[in-house]
């Protein structure tokens, strides 16, 4: 399909809460997903880093999340649960400011459920790196950014002195 232009940090469409996504919008969507891929794709080669993209990265106000890790994964009006209160603080880092790393509180284990592509309701279970990972991509959803999570003030760093950061 084609690849998109991703928002940056400061664009007021990044703050919008986005729109759910009707089943009868499932042709529509599968385009979206393929230009997310395409998208995340192109961000790889470039920076070396991205698992996953949300909607409204790349100017779509929709409920949509998109992950390649082993296998892609299409997170239809996901809704997330925390299964537990146990916390991690993590250095995250975000395609909308791919060269500022934010240290945020994550919940350690989350509950995902979705629609897939077929429309058939999906639940998955993770804990550590990919909790982390699906609740910064659900807060994209809600037009969250992880610079409006960060622990305090000295919470932010470039990515060239991640090196200083003990990651």
């Amino acid at each position: 399909m084609a690849v998109k232009e991703f928002l940056l940090l400061g664009n007021p469409k990044l703050y919008e809460v986005c729109e759910p996504v009707y089943r009868e919008e499932l042709d529509q969507i599968r385009l979206y997903i393929a230009d997310m891929h395409d998208t995340l794709i192109d961000f790889k080669r470039k920076y070396g880093a991205g698992r996953a993209i949300a909607a409204p990265q790349i100017g779509l106000s929709k409920r949509l999340v998109y992950m390649l890790i082993d296998t892609p994964v299409a997170f239809i009006n996901p809704e997330i649960q925390f299964e537990d209160e146990e916390q991690m603080f993590v250095w995250d880092d975000c395609m909308s400011f791919p060269d500022l790393l934010v240290k945020v509180p994550r919940y350690k284990r989350c509950k995902i459920t979705f629609y897939d592509l077929k429309w058939e309701r999906q639940e998955m279970h993770v804990s550590g790196d990919l909790s982390e990972l699906l609740q910064h991509e659900y807060d994209h959803l809600d037009g969250v950014l992880a610079v409006s999570k960060a622990v305090d003030a000295n919470s932010f760093a470039l990515r060239s002195q991640k090196h200083h950061l003990n990651l």
